[in-house]
């Protein structure tokens, strides 16, 4: 049987085909230059009549249509939606904060310009002397000095770019606004993860980075960079390939991405322990009830056991022992401090001022739009005239009630709801420290934990309620949306209405609004032109915990070593030189500078805070030794060693 052929494999008007076999011997070949086509004599069809109506080959993308196309793609996949959302609702949540960088800074200008200026200097220690990075400009001739509160370390590279203090102020604007981004979108990377629909995981987002506790710790940037928290979570599960609605998946493990969570642990613990600790505690928490779970069905056959990989195993092995190897590293000079300051752990009286009372997760901060005014009277009942800081903790009451539906009607099995619940009861009893339980539970951890009893606020501790709470509420929207799709599954398309889909991110807007704030963003003191002519060690006068953060700021032009300090934590040093110098100039005063070797003092004409001492700017100080030097914004006395 013969093949049979097609219409281009018949030679053209049925002529029969010559080849090299049929051609006599002595007769020579054609020319093949006479065959080759040109542009004066073009390509004969009539081998095939039909193939000028043959559609043109496609031709494949070149190489920028290729990058041109996976650049639109990345553009517009979830993950890239939610980013850019995430840094456009950070920036509109925290206006003005972007307005004048240069020249304000949000809530105060006290705690805000001390973490301005620890960025700053960890920056210029990086590049200067990494090892010395613990011996800071600030609180000389105290050694650990940088180690006297959270350093926010781990923003380290945003101090290697600009100089002075207003580039310090640009930088902590941008990290304040960046960090309630990162809150959001790593929560809501946590909420889709575990399975929950976008409309949930954008609930947990907001409740997370904005709820209106938040906005009373506006002035605290350790407390609000919690968004590596959320972010390594969410890795880690899509690492082991877990999540609430589908279980344990071990055909979508990753090792790379659980490496990559264990990694932003690790950049979360170098930000401060403040709520760096208690998440150290419970990854190893985590670790240590999957590892018995595991092992315990291995051993004892309660089920069959799922693969884990190898790679995994090393990826979570490596990733553990650089966590534990930052955390380490980052202790050792907190238990330097503790060595030399014995005073400095928090006392459990201490504690108990800051602990708040259970109807502070039910009063929000002044600064909140919606409950602010509302709130103040009980704001005033349970504070009194010292203020409420630390004890207002309203995560808020829509994402509240969004909750309490979730333990009902939730897309998470009933057990993982429970498990949920018992988190936001134990988290908000943490949180409540000695007012829970009358601090039975909390004085266990104070006694035991290594490094608890540092912790003097507990009330931090309601990040983790938000967090439990911002899930349940994003349960329940996940359910009414599973809900509506089922509803919508025989329209053509199959997919809901346009107004019910926007429906669903109504509970976003609402949690959302309760997070509106109204704070303050004050200007910055300006850096007195003084300040250049010192040398260091130097004295600036007058000294005291507020005006002395401002100095700190001030001090990134150039870092020139000072006695000035401000911190969580005060030496009874510095609370002695500031007693001296009350008096400045007189010879008790001199002479400690001198022992600690100050060559200059300057005295503000114009101090942010705190009075110059009565005779500084008057004094000449040639009878102790010193020459005076006059500026227009201050006094130096040069002490002539």
């Amino acid at each position: 049987m013969t093949e049979p052929t097609t219409m281009s494999d018949q030679p053209a008007d049925d002529a029969p085909a010559t080849t090299a076999s049929d051609r006599p011997a002595d007769e020579k070949p054609d020319d093949p230059a006479k065959d080759t086509p040109t542009e004066a004599s073009p390509k004969d069809d009539t081998a095939d009549p039909f193939g000028k109506f043959a559609p043109e080959a496609v031709r494949p993308p070149g190489r920028l249509r290729r990058m041109a196309g996976g650049l639109g793609r990345a553009l517009i996949h979830e993950w890239s939606l939610a980013a850019f959302s995430a840094l456009v609702i950070a920036a509109a949540m925290t206006w003005p904060a972007l307005e004048y960088p240069l020249y304000t800074i949000p809530k105060d200008i006290w705690d805000p310009t001390l973490q301005a200026w620890q960025m700053a200097w960890a920056g210029h220690a990086v590049t200067t002397n990494p090892l010395g990075i613990w011996d800071s400009n600030s609180f000389h001739p105290e050694a650990y000095s940088y180690a006297f509160s959270d350093t926010l370390l781990g923003y380290f590279p945003a101090g290697l770019i600009g100089t002075g203090p207003g580039a310090a102020l640009l930088r902590y604007n941008i990290v304040f606004v960046l960090a309630f981004a990162l809150a959001f979108f790593g929560a809501y990377a946590l909420a889709r993860q575990l399975g929950s629909r976008i409309p949930g995981a954008a609930v947990a987002g907001a409740a997370f980075a904005y709820a209106p506790w938040r906005w009373e710790q506006a002035g605290h940037l350790h407390v609000l960079s919690s968004g590596g928290i959320v972010l390594c979570l969410a890795m880690l599960a899509r690492g082991h390939g877990y999540s609430f609605r589908h279980g344990y998946r071990p055909e979508l493990r990753r090792p790379s991405w659980a490496l990559a969570g264990w990694l932003v642990g690790a950049w979360q613990i170098s930000l401060g322990f403040g709520i760096g600790l208690p998440f150290a505690y419970v990854l190893a928490g985590i670790a240590v009830v999957s590892v018995i779970a595991y092992v315990s069905a291995r051993l004892f056959f309660w089920s069959e056991p799922k693969p884990f990989g190898w790679k995994l195993l090393g990826a979570d092995t490596l990733g553990g022992l650089v966590f534990a190897a930052v955390g380490v590293l980052m202790a050792i000079p907190y238990f330097k401090v503790l060595d030399l300051h014995p005073y400095a752990e928090r006392s459990i009286e201490e504690v108990n001022w800051y602990s708040p009372p259970i109807i502070g997760f039910f009063t929000a901060p002044e600064t909140d739009v919606v409950w602010g005014d509302a709130h103040s009277v009980a704001r005033q009942t349970m504070f009194g005239q010292w203020g409420s800081g630390e004890k207002t903790l309203l995560i808020g009451f829509a994402v509240y009630g969004l909750a309490a539906a979730g333990l009902i009607y939730s897309t998470w099995r009933w057990w993982q709801r429970v498990l949920l619940a018992l988190g936001v009861v134990v988290s908000a009893g943490l949180a409540m420290g000695t007012q829970f339980l009358g601090g039975k539970v909390y004085e266990v951890l104070y006694d035991h934990l290594p490094g608890w009893s540092a912790i003097r606020t507990p009330g931090r501790l309601v990040i983790w309620t938000t967090l439990f709470i911002g899930l349940l509420a994003a349960g329940a929207i996940s359910a009414f949306a599973d809900r509506a799709r089922d509803l919508t599954r025989e329209r053509v398309p199959a997919r809901p209405h346009v107004a019910l889909t926007l429906a669903m991110f109504l509970p976003v807007l609402l949690v959302l609004a309760e997070g509106v704030q109204r704070m303050d963003f004050p200007t910055v003191p300006q850096r007195p032109a003084a300040m250049a002519n010192l040398t260091g060690p130097a004295m600036i006068l007058p000294s005291n915990q507020l005006n002395d953060e401002n100095v700190m700021l001030w001090s990134t032009d150039g870092f020139v070593q000072m006695v000035n300090g401000g911190s969580g934590f005060t030496p009874r040093s510095q609370d002695e030189i500031r007693k001296l110098m009350e008096n400045f100039p007189d010879q008790a005063s001199v002479e400690k500078l001198r022992s600690i070797g100050v060559r200059d003092v300057l005295v503000l004409k114009h101090p942010s805070y705190g009075d110059v001492p009565p005779n500084a700017l008057t004094a000449d100080g040639q009878q102790f030794g010193m020459t005076r030097e006059d500026f227009d914004d201050g006094v130096i006395f040069h002490l002539n060693q």
